[in-house]
């Protein structure tokens, strides 16, 4: 999940990875990794497997095979930290999805995560994050979820690391929605808008725009819905979990 786009450097490979995963063609950019060997490749491959498991439902046989395997290649604690990571965010994935609950798995590789991963490891910001949507999600604890979106947000900071900002932008932009702080709320939703558009980031721009048109007054909120709407069919659907939020409902018999 994280990583900017544009951090790829000068590496064509990293740029095409990226453009296929910011326009939802997570099993395209997998097989770009694919003849690359070690640790960081399997980390890489997974976590796009993993990111489309959550964007469509589908594909968790692959994503599995992929993250046994980069826990077998995985040579020292960040690499075993980071697969741990992957491991639980596949479960909650499971989990919210309702194709599975995988709760207690998810939480558990989320710690294991934790205990390898050095306070200041690039990975760890990723994982507070991950460990605020169980505690949202799963435990349905606010507040709980609140500090870790703030210690993944300072983390993703320091890194530079503007996709992941976009993440928990957006997600304590959701906790003050809840609240009922709209200025909050708006502040927070726009911002997440505003890196993916400057990221290109297409497959996460309708969830964004259909976020902050929950905290906008009419019509500014049709606007962003119509276009949240655009984008998602462009995309075929994807995110598949934002189509009840933009499926009018059906008329009453």
């Amino acid at each position: 999940m994280s990583g900017t786009g544009n951090g790829s450097g000068h590496d064509p490979l990293q740029t095409a990875v990226w453009r296929l995963r910011s326009r939802g063609c997570w099993t395209d950019a997998a097989a770009l990794l694919a003849p690359r060997e070690g640790a960081a490749a399997a980390l890489q491959r997974t976590s796009l497997l993993v990111e489309r498991c959550l964007f469509t439902g589908e594909g968790w046989g692959e994503a599995e095979d992929s993250l046994r395997t980069a826990e077998a290649v995985a040579d020292d604690d960040d690499a075993r930290g980071a697969a741990a990571c992957e491991r639980g965010q596949l479960a909650y994935a499971a989990t919210v999805l309702g194709v599975r609950d995988r709760a207690d798995e998810a939480r558990t590789a989320l710690g294991r995560a934790a205990a390898l991963l050095a306070p200041g490891a690039i990975g760890r910001a990723l994982l507070d994050f991950r460990r605020g949507l169980v505690a949202e999600h799963l435990a349905d604890s606010p507040q709980a979820a609140r500090a870790a979106y703030r210690r993944a947000h300072a983390g993703a900071t320091a890194h530079e690391d503007s996709l992941l900002l976009s993440f928990t932008w957006r997600h304590l932009a959701g906790l003050a929605l809840r609240e009922g702080e709209l200025a909050e709320a708006r502040h927070g939703f726009a911002e997440s808008l505003r890196l993916r558009e400057e990221l290109g980031f297409l497959v996460g721009t309708a969830p964004a725009l259909a976020a902050l048109a929950d905290a906008e007054p009419e019509p500014e909120s049709s606007r962003l819905r119509a276009e949240a709407t655009r984008l998602f069919r462009l995309l075929g659907g994807v995110p598949s979990w934002l189509a009840p939020q933009l499926t009018p409902p059906a008329p009453a018999a």
